[in-house]
């Protein structure tokens, strides 16, 4: 009895101790670190942002100086050829930017928004829809943003690696 006593003791000694080492170093690890949820962009009615809107704050970044103010914000004017839309085309909403346009791809799994430039692009946010879940990849020629759920899958591929950035958006 008393053995199997001091045995039970010293298994809760060891695991008490590897339980505690182990906090204590995930806690010293993640000390002063923030984790902020990717935002959507802001969308206005016409589904396209202005000049004069601000991007949401965010602890990571620090705030960005506000540029002279202008009487009135301008609208980005309409794209010169409008794609036809279909249950899963993409709904671009440009947006002028330093380095491009900002364009947003609606899909049955979540929306990908892309910066475009003349020679690359760079991936602004990505949102999964509701049941959905996301998985990016991203090299210096490509983008791909992967939206699943169970057997579904949605793909949002930008390429830039023989001419300027195209998007496609494959529904498998």
């Amino acid at each position: 009895m008393r053995r199997g006593l001091i045995h039970v003791l010293a298994w809760s000694l060891a695991t008490s101790a590897a339980v505690t080492l182990s906090w204590w170093g995930v806690h010293t690890v993640m000390t002063g670190t923030a984790y902020d949820p990717p935002r959507a962009l802001p969308i206005t009615a016409a589904g396209s942002t202005t000049q004069g809107s601000k991007p949401l704050a965010s602890s990571t970044h620090g705030p960005t100086p506000s540029p002279t103010p202008s009487a009135e914000p301008t609208r980005t004017p309409p794209p010169s050829k409008s794609p036809s839309k279909t249950a899963n085309s993409p709904s671009p909403s440009p947006s002028p930017t330093a380095s491009g346009q900002v364009k947003s791809y609606d899909t049955d799994g979540g929306r990908a928004v892309f910066d475009i430039g003349k020679a690359s692009a760079t991936l602004v946010s990505a949102t999964p829809g509701s049941g959905w879940a996301m998985q990016v990849w991203k090299t210096e020629t490509w983008i791909r943003v992967e939206f699943t759920s169970g057997a579904d899958r949605v793909s949002v591929f930008c390429t830039w690696h023989d001419g300027p950035p195209r998007v496609e958006v494959g529904t498998y």
